[in-house]
């Protein structure tokens, strides 16, 4: 048994051995693209845009490696997965770098920061957003319901809600939106819906871990914030029902936080 054992981990270590080779030059390709920003100011958003790419490539070898333990010696690499989501939060840094981290906020906050990746078709930001929002389903799942990060996820999964909605040009966004003749109609309206979508998530995953594990203020404030930012989607949208309802559920989930607060029982 322990010949089998010696065997089954010899042969992970010679599969695992080109993921990794494969990883170390997507990080030796981080570390050239981040001297030559320092030394030149052109087209940096561009770059980090790159940058953040190449970390959810490097999460999906980290995934490739997990599965091969998982296949060939039969127990999670808890190595790999902790490395692969340390390569999604860079990935979410770098996306913020460029378009901010403002949850709740007027597109003309940080409207000159979107332009700064104007060239970006939209399809290509909606494509690179739907990818980065598999890569965190699939680490989650890889690490399995009962992990220790559990709660940490509802971060991960707000910053990347933040940044998929910012890097939408939500003034172009809001004519193709209404307009079935733009070339960009469809991939607009699902982008939007993506978006309401990951808000609604992150709301209720800051209120949940408010409610199930921390009880800090924070987690009820921010999951205010997501709450907010959805319903700002839905005014833009003409949503007008729906915004309604969740300025509802503002106001009662503000009345819990206050309430929770007189009682002593957040923190």
């Amino acid at each position: 048994m322990a010949k089998i054992a010696a065997e089954s981990r010899e042969l992970f270590n010679s599969k695992m051995k080109p993921y990794k080779e494969t990883i170390d030059k997507s990080y030796e390709k981080e570390k050239n693209i981040l001297q030559v920003i320092s030394k030149d100011s052109s087209g940096v958003a561009y770059k980090k845009f790159l940058l953040a790419e190449e970390m959810m490539y490097i999460t999906t070898l980290y995934l490739a490696i997990n599965n091969l333990s998982v296949e060939l010696i039969a127990t999670k690499n808890t190595d790999a997965l902790n490395e692969g989501r340390k390569a999604l939060y860079k990935s979410v840094i770098y996306l913020e770098e460029i378009v901010t981290n403002f949850i709740d906020a007027p597109y003309s906050d940080y409207e000159k920061n979107v332009a700064e990746i104007e060239n970006t078709p939209l399809e290509k930001r909606y494509f690179t957003i739907r990818k980065l929002g598999l890569a965190i389903r699939l680490i989650k799942d890889a690490y399995g319901e009962n992990t220790k990060w559990k709660w940490a996820f509802i971060e991960l999964q707000g910053r990347f809600a933040t940044v998929a909605k910012n890097m939408l040009n939500m003034k172009t966004a809001m004519k193709d939106y209404f307009d079935p003749r733009s070339p960009d109609y469809d991939t607009t309206v699902y982008y939007i819906r993506l978006i309401k979508k990951l808000l609604r998530q992150s709301a209720d995953g800051y209120r949940d871990r408010y409610e199930l594990s921390t009880r800090r203020i924070d987690d009820m404030r921010l999951a205010i914030n997501y709450l907010m930012a959805l319903r700002r989607i839905c005014i833009l949208t003409t949503e007008q029902n729906e915004a309604e309802e969740i300025k509802k559920k503002i106001i009662v989930w503000k009345e819990k936080l206050e309430n929770d607060q007189k009682k002593g029982i957040c923190k």
